[in-house]
């Protein structure tokens, strides 16, 4: 068995990239069938965000390019142009990937929640599409046990550090006062969910939710007092909005050069601050020629997210320590496990020998044979069917010069302080 990380991040690949290798939710289910049928792969799971795709897979031989060759003709990409930002870890390292992603410390705003929540995400969808076997399974309960101690144990969990609340401090740097903003959100998942949140505590009291379904834009804008509206209606909101944070799963740009630029005309040039954090983008990348709006991207975030950090690199060391633990906790499990077949295989063994010999202790009685001549027969015969494939094969490994196996039969058999009777001379 091994274990197969396989993917692109914000940090080896442009949002570009990113976005052609993203999977939706509809993809996601025949995707996962897909890549265990034409691959190596007898379980997989999927983790696409707008920061990052990942193959979580688990191979009985590791077999890295056929899964980066489905992947690329998944996407119809190069082989050459996906390599070129994909990064594959196997087996430990694989583990202790899946364990820091999970964690938050691979993430664009170190330790940031929402990744673990999207790391359940992808282990429900890949039971639903019935490729999580009991190997990537274990993988995966033992993932979010370690994010659970970091969360608990460090404190790279506080302060609201994320990519929705870097938007909104970027926001908060441009408007002086947030509370005579009125914001515009696209979109109505855990991302705008947070946008909203942050937006509601530094007194944006205007807000309008817009979605592609009325009833989930409504549940969202019922939290914060704002108001929902479907994605229609867009171009008639923008003309009051000054902040525009746009999070979906489309597949196409929902706001287009057009719609915006009417909208300028309207607020007699007025400036709107936008931020699109989709992959794929939810903004035409031309929007940001227009005068009088300042386009960001996930990938503009940087610098706030930066000055955002500065409280949580102190937990960071620590976080890495406890994931560390957590992997060498799992890779011993599975060691553990790997002993657990091998000893039921003998005791299997050893049963079927002892049926045998039972049996024939049995026999002997039915024949007459007194209980004590059959003691004893049946005790050595046990004896020496139990040694006898032992003995043939430690012969053939000392005459092939494997010290080694000679002495790890030595302490398998507990051997190590010789005979424990002595014969008299």
């Amino acid at each position: 068995m091994a274990f197969l990380a396989l993917g692109i991040n914000h940090k080896t690949a442009s949002v570009d990239v990113r976005e052609r290798v993203a999977f939706t939710p509809e993809q996601l289910v025949e995707a996962l069938q897909q890549l265990c049928r034409l691959t190596a792969s007898r379980e997989a799971a999927i983790l696409s965000t707008c920061n990052r795709s990942e193959l979580y897979i688990e191979q009985d031989h590791l077999a890295a390019d056929s899964v980066l060759r489905w992947l690329a003709d998944y996407h119809q990409l190069s082989v050459e142009e996906l390599r070129a930002s994909a990064y594959i870890h196997e087996d430990h390292d694989a583990v202790r990937h899946m364990m820091r992603v999970a964690s938050g410390l691979d993430s664009l705003v170190l330790g940031e929640p929402q990744i673990l929540g999207q790391m359940k995400s992808a282990y429900a969808v890949a039971r639903e599409a019935g490729t999580i076997g009991p190997l990537l399974g274990r993988l995966f309960q033992a993932t979010f046990n370690a994010a659970k101690q970091v969360r608990t144990d460090t404190a790279i969990g506080e302060n609201p550090v994320s990519v929705a609340f870097a938007a909104v401090s970027l926001a908060r740097q441009i408007f002086s006062d947030l509370g005579r903003s009125q914001a515009l959100l696209i979109g109505a998942g855990e991302t705008i969910t947070l946008v909203a949140r942050h937006l509601h505590e530094q007194g944006v009291r205007r807000i309008v939710v817009a979605n592609r379904t009325l009833e989930r834009a409504s549940t969202l804008a019922e939290q914060f007092g704002a108001r929902a509206v479907l994605l229609a209606d867009i171009p008639q909101e923008l003309v009051n909005s000054d902040i525009v944070i746009s999070s979906t799963a489309s597949q196409l740009p929902i706001l287009g050069k057009g719609a915006v630029e009417s909208a300028l005309k309207q607020r007699r040039h007025k400036p709107i601050f936008m931020v699109d954090i989709a992959v794929p983008r939810d903004i035409e990348p031309e929007v940001g020629e227009l005068d009088d709006v300042y386009l960001y991207t996930v990938d503009d975030l940087h610098d706030v997210v930066a000055e955002n950090l500065k409280s949580r690199q102190g937990a960071a060391q620590a976080a890495e320590e406890l994931v560390c633990a957590g992997v060498e906790d799992f890779m011993s499990r599975l060691r553990e496990l790997a002993a657990v077949d091998v000893l039921r295989a003998y005791r299997q063994q050893s049963e079927r020998l002892r049926d045998e010999e039972l049996q024939k202790a049995q026999r002997l009685l039915a024949n007459g044979a007194s209980a004590e001549d059959v003691l004893v027969q049946l005790a050595r015969g046990l004896t020496n069917k139990l040694l006898h494939a032992p003995s043939v094969q430690l012969k053939k490994l000392s005459a092939e010069g494997r010290v080694d196996a000679l002495a790890m039969a030595q302490e398998l058999f507990a051997l190590n302080e010789g005979p424990t009777d002595k014969t008299p001379q």
